[in-house]
C-alpha cells in the first residue's frame, strides 16, 4: 500500500475534479436519454439510465487495494489509474437490443470523435452463449465466475484528459443481481458463505430469466401478430327506453378447483328511471 499522504492528495484531487467530471457524466447520460434511434418506438432501446459519481470512501478503498510501490496512484494520475470516477448505467429489456446500443456508441465516438476510448470496450459473462454473442458483435470478452454480466466502456471528451466516464450497459434482469451483489460485497466482499453461494445462484436464475426475455422477443420478431396491445377493459351497452347504461362485462373466473368460484364477482345493478317514475 503506498503512503497515506499520496491517497490523500489523489483524493484532494478528485474533490477538485468532481463539478467537470458531474458535467461530463450529465453530457453521456443526457445522450441516452434523448437519442432518438434509443428511445422512441413502442418498445424502446434503452428502458431507463442512471449515474453517479464515485463515492470518496469507496474511492480510497480502491485507492490502497490497487496501490504499491510498484503502482503509485497520485494527484497527478488519478484519472488514468481509476477510471469510473464518473459512472452511467444504461438498462435495456433484452440481448438483441445492444447491438443497436453498441453500434450508436460506435458512432459517437468513431464519426462523430465526441468521446475517446480509453480502452477497448469490454464484456463480462459467466455464460458461453453470451461470449459468443458478444464476440460475434466485436468485445473484447472477459469470463467471469463470480457471474456478473455487463458490458463497459470508459470514454473521454477528448485524449489525455483527466476526466473520465464508465458506461455499463446492461439488461434489466442483470441489474437486479448487480444491486444485490453490490450491496453485499462492495466495497469489502461478505464474509457470509450462505450469501455468496445464494449469490451464484441467484447469477443462474437471472440468466435463465434473460433467456426467457430473449426468447419472447425472438417470437415477436418472426411474427408480431400476437403481440396485441392491452385494451381497455371492454363494456356492454344496455339500452333501455330512456337511457344506453354502460356496464362493465364480468369476466369467467380462472378454474381454481373450488366449486363455485367461477360465480364469484360483482354485478352491476343498475336502475332506470321510468319515463313517468315518481318524482326525485
Amino acid at each position: 500500500m503506498q503512503d497515506e499522504a499520496v491517497t490523500n492528495a489523489a483524493l484532494d484531487a478528485f474533490d477538485d475534479m468532481a463539478h467537470e467530471l458531474n458535467i461530463f457524466m450529465g453530457t453521456v447520460r443526457t445522450w441516452f436519454e434523448t437519442h432518438p434511434r434509443l428511445t422512441t418506438g413502442a418498445t424502446p432501446l434503452v428502458h431507463s439510465v442512471k449515474s453517479r459519481l464515485k463515492n470518496r470512501d469507496h474511492l480510497r478503498s480502491k485507492i490502497e487495494k490497487k496501490s504499491n510501490l510498484d503502482n503509485i496512484i497520485d494527484e497527478n494520475n488519478l484519472g488514468q489509474k481509476i477510471t469510473d470516477l464518473s459512472g452511467v448505467r444504461v438498462l435495456h429489456l433484452h440481448q438483441e437490443q445492444l447491438k443497436t446500443i453498441h453500434e450508436e456508441i460506435l458512432r459517437k465516438i468513431q464519426q462523430r470523435g465526441d468521446w475517446v476510448l480509453h480502452e477497448a470496450p469490454r464484456a463480462y459473462t459467466w455464460d458461453p452463449e453470451r461470449e459468443d454473442f458478444y464476440r460475434g458483435i466485436g468485445f473484447e470478452v472477459h469470463m467471469k465466475p463470480s457471474t456478473y454480466t455487463s458490458v463497459h466502456y470508459t470514454v473521454r471528451p477528448r485524449e489525455g484528459s483527466p476526466l473520465c466516464c464508465e458506461i455499463q450497459v446492461r439488461t434489466l434482469f442483470e441489474e437486479i443481481w448487480g444491486e444485490v451483489d453490490h450491496a453485499l460485497n462492495y466495497p469489502q466482499r461478505t464474509d457470509s458463505v450462505a450469501c455468496r453461494e445464494q449469490i451464484l445462484v441467484l447469477g443462474k436464475v437471472v440468466g435463465a430469466g434473460s433467456r426467457l426475455v430473449d426468447s419472447i422477443y425472438r417470437t415477436v420478431a418472426a411474427d408480431p401478430a400476437p403481440l396485441a396491445e392491452l385494451a381497455e377493459p371492454q363494456q356492454q351497452l344496455i339500452q333501455n327506453d330512456n337511457a344506453v347504461i354502460p356496464m362493465p362485462v364480468v369476466l369467467p373466473a380462472t378454474a381454481q378447483g373450488a366449486e363455485g368460484h367461477a360465480a364469484q364477482g360483482v354485478q352491476q345493478r343498475t336502475e332506470v328511471a321510468r319515463k313517468n317514475g315518481d318524482g326525485g
